[in-house]
């Protein structure tokens, strides 16, 4: 019988929690250094080690959390993760306006999720110079978002959504649906049974 990532976790839970309780007395400038020097490690010892420092500077973190090699977070004090997450290589996160993730959430490569944006009302300065805005990002449970989707800043995705490959998203869906394109349009609902 084949186990899964949810198996192995329940298996050394315990040991992962003693792990979690030991990296938690290091500085957050340790753990931040840390994480970017594991960033691309491979392997189940790269998944724990950025698990365990996630688990210490996340908002929250639940769970059996998947970050796959060359993922980049940032302001990790304003993410929330669920259980049961995975989240795929070469993925962006900035969680600058707050990240919300929910349980049974998998995120695949070359994904993008920002809650921050430019403003570019200010004439007298270039755009890239100009204020952000910050805006909260919502990921309800079981959501699967394709490869190289971009989640655009005060998005909120419902629950069961699948987003297609490509999609960038930059309003609200609804729960039980497949969107795609650019902007995402809801292409078919999914039956709620």
């Amino acid at each position: 019988m084949i186990q899964t990532g949810r198996d192995k976790f329940r298996k050394y839970k315990a040991i992962i929690s003693f792990l979690i309780a030991v990296n938690a007395l290091l500085p957050a400038g340790i753990n931040y250094l840390l994480l970017r020097f594991f960033r691309n490690t491979n392997g189940a010892f790269g998944l724990l080690t950025r698990y365990i420092i996630i688990k210490n500077l996340a908002k929250s973190c639940g769970d059996n959390v998947s970050i796959q090699p060359n993922v980049f977070l940032f302001n990790l004090k304003n993410l929330s993760l669920g259980s049961n997450i995975s989240i795929h290589p070469l993925c962006y996160l900035d969680a600058a306006g707050g990240i919300s993730i929910g349980n049974n959430v998998s995120i695949a490569h070359n994904s993008s999720v920002l809650s921050t944006n430019h403003t570019w009302d200010d004439l007298s300065v270039p755009i890239k110079y100009n204020h952000e805005t910050f805006d909260q990002v919502s990921i309800a449970d079981d959501v699967w978002i394709g490869c190289g989707c971009r989640i655009l800043a005060g998005v909120n995705i419902a629950t069961r959504t699948v987003i297609a490959a490509g999609a960038v998203v930059n309003k609200n869906t609804e729960g039980y649906a497949v969107y795609a394109g650019i902007p995402a349009k809801l292409i078919k609902k999914i039956n709620a049974t």
